[in-house]
């Protein structure tokens, strides 16, 4: 009995059946190993990573034993990418495989998996390392700074390599929409009256150019429009006819693929990669996680025939698209597996994204789409000393090429659309009648919030994380309430924004461009350029500098031990209950100095036997703050409700029966 391992067990039934008996098909379910839960898991002098199995993985290591010791050969099939190399290798460790067979396939057809398996190779450690260099700078950047992030601005607050600087993106951009200054400018329309039995309607616009000042973007005087939009009589200029070109889009990227099915079919991108793996695991489509706009040079020719035999204009020669900076391109774009089949998926959203998916495809390998364009120039009286002109376009869908196989509904990818504006030909020189001019009053407009889906657009543009981390990063920030999601978009909460605020200017590895310089680093390594040392120990090395720098600029001294102070805090649970937030020493127990904390600062000293003031749900009615329950036992014991804004707010009530009796 041969044995292959793949990683989904979505995968399993698809595979058996077009192995046939000889072949028992297993999954590992994901990785079956990791770094350690709750310890670093990482020697700091040789940076050697410690690995355990996961809790799902002991049970899958176990079951997988079992299957190798009645197996006459192994392959190891998981996803070809430098994750699936990782657990390949992790799989061959853990089970004490003697030269194991990795074989690896973009897509579950009869071809490819055969295809696979005559030209099995042996696990490419290089692959491997850059995938664990990845993982340990991942854990050492968690590790090392989130408890002095956590000591500075309270609570159990985490910092990432890739999280931190993906939540840095929606920061900026709340901070850049809320400083924001609207401008209000105008613009001036005309609409003509009929000329030589052409149907009115047509319009032109006032072109602003002679009339900025400079530095001005916008006309902002409104008289002048006005006047402008008196204008009853214009001269042709120029009348000129040419054509234009669409090309269709590429297919589909994992990221492309998760914009157009956030815009089109209102997808989040984490729904959006479930639906894709089970098209994949189904045979439907090729592997979902790639950054190559590209088609394989096979697959090209075959849809190029099949566009063909359907009497669609396909290109000579196939299309070639340029990748984004740092992408890896480990494999083509996604694609049907078999072109011809125009519905697969066994739901209606699944359905849906396979349509997407074909109909981006087919396009991507159909002529231009050709557009009749006219373009006329208008003259009228000079106002003010400079000239009055005037521009109206047109645009006519004139050959449909690429165009004919989008339905309607993926047509809303398309934001150029068509002009919509019969202008008649007209001969240079002739005096035009104006039907009416109106102003046009516009607002400059600020950036729009992230989406899920432009977020990942925006990660992928900074080399933020890659194709198989995309949804995890917008699922980690959600989690951890640093982003909330409001109507589709995107919005920091407080701690997003203070963590933000806390690690900015102090930690490298939240700039823009430094993920992506050490993509090229990992990009090094994965081909065998570098070493796994090369890379993780100057990183680890900047790494420590800053964080020490860190600790020493937020450090504040306990006054009666000197040791640091850190920032406790627990939001309340329900009912208002369990909450606290103050500073404490880091010398307890030896050292139970605590203060009230106060601004993110440490306030007055609380007095010795005095209970932890809890932070509830009640408000104060001055200022809004949360009523803090404050209670001492014993001897000159006290049991009210003060604010937490204490003493700016000095607000008190009695308690009654664990409320405050306001």
């Amino acid at each position: 009995m041969k044995l292959m391992i793949v990683e989904s067990p979505g995968k399993v039934k698809k595979i058996r059946a077009l192995l046939g008996s000889q072949w028992r098909v297993e999954a590992s379910v994901g990785h079956v190993r990791d770094l350690p839960v709750k310890d670093l898991g990482v020697d700091l002098q040789s940076f050697r990573p410690v690995y355990q199995p996961t809790e799902r993985g002991k049970g899958v290591l176990s079951k997988l034993m079992g299957a190798v010791r009645t197996a006459d050969m192994v392959v190891l099939a998981t996803d070809p990418d430098r994750e699936g190399e990782a657990i390949a290798w992790h799989l061959a460790d853990a089970l004490r495989l003697q030269m194991p067979l990795r074989a690896t396939f973009a897509e579950i057809t009869q071809g490819a998996v055969a295809q696979a398996l005559e030209h099995p190779r042996e696990i490419d450690m290089n692959l491997v390392k850059a995938q664990e260099a990845r993982r340990v700078l991942d854990r050492l950047v968690g590790y090392k700074v989130s408890r002095p992030l956590s000591n500075v601005i309270g609570g159990n607050k985490t910092a990432g390599r890739v999280q931190s600087p993906a939540l840095r993106l929606v920061v900026d951009r709340e901070r850049a929409i809320s400083s924001f200054q609207v401008v209000t400018h105008f613009g001036v329309e005309l609409t003509f009256d009929a000329f030589d039995n052409i149907t009115p309607g047509w319009k032109a616009s006032w072109q602003v150019k002679a009339f900025l000042e400079p530095g001005q973007e916008h006309i902002l005087d409104k008289a002048l429009a006005e006047d402008v939009a008196g204008t009853r009589r214009v001269t042709v200029l120029a009348c000129r006819d040419e054509e234009s070109r669409k090309a269709p889009a590429p297919p589909f990227t994992t990221s492309s693929l998760q914009q157009a099915a956030s815009s089109v079919l209102k997808l989040s991108p984490k729904l959006t990669m479930q639906l894709a793996q089970s098209l994949y695991e189904a045979g439907h489509i090729t592997y979902m996680r790639t950054d190559s706009p590209n088609l394989s040079d096979e697959a090209a020719a075959a849809i190029l025939e099949f566009c063909r035999s359907q009497g669609l204009p396909a290109v000579a020669t196939p299309r070639k698209w340029k990748s984004k900076a740092n992408a890896q391109e480990a494999h083509e774009a996604i694609r049907p597996t078999h072109i011809e089949v125009e519905e697969a998926g066994e739901t209606e959203k699944m359905r849906a994204l396979y349509a997407l998916i074909r109909q981006r495809t087919l396009a991507a390998c159909l002529e231009d789409a050709v557009f009749s364009v006219r373009t006329v120039a208008l003259k009228g009286d000079e106002l003010r000393g400079r000239p009055v002109e005037f521009m109206a376009k047109g645009r006519s869908l004139k050959k449909p090429g690429w165009k004919q196989v989008m339905n309607t509904v993926a047509e809303e990818e398309d934001t150029e659309g068509e002009i919509q504006n019969p202008v008649p030909a007209l001969q240079a020189g002739s005096q035009l009648n104006v039907g009416k001019g109106v102003v046009v009053t516009r607002q400059t407009q600020p950036p729009s919030r992230f989406t899920e889906a432009s977020l990942v657009n925006a990660m992928e543009g900074c080399g933020i994380g890659r194709p198989s981390t995309y949804a995890k990063i917008l699922e980690s920030i959600q989690e951890r309430g640093y982003v909330r999601l409001e109507k589709r978009f995107l919005v920091p909460t407080a701690d997003g924004e203070a963590v933000i605020d806390a690690l900015l200017g102090k930690f490298t590895f939240l700039n823009y461009d430094y993920t992506a310089v050490l993509e090229d680093s990992l990009d090094n390594l994965a081909v065998g350029r570098v070493t796994y040392i090369d890379v993780v120990r100057p990183a680890f090395a900047d790494l420590m500098a800053e964080v020490d720098a860190f600790n020493a600029s937020n450090e504040i001294p306990c006054p009666e031990c000197g040791k640091p102070l850190r920032h406790i805090q627990k939001a309340p649970g329900k009912g208002g209950k369990g909450g606290y937030d103050f500073w404490g020493c880091s010398g307890y127990p030896d050292c139970k100095a605590s203060f009230a904390n106060e601004n993110a600062k440490p306030g007055n000293r609380k007095e010795a036997g005095a209970k932890t003031s809890a932070l509830s749900e009640h408000k104060c009615p001055d200022c809004g703050k949360p009523l803090a329950h404050r209670v001492k036992d014993g001897k000159g014991g006290y049991n009210f409700w003060g604010c937490s804004g204490y003493p700016g707010c000095k607000v008190n009530f009695n308690d009654d029966n664990g409320q405050p009796a306001i």
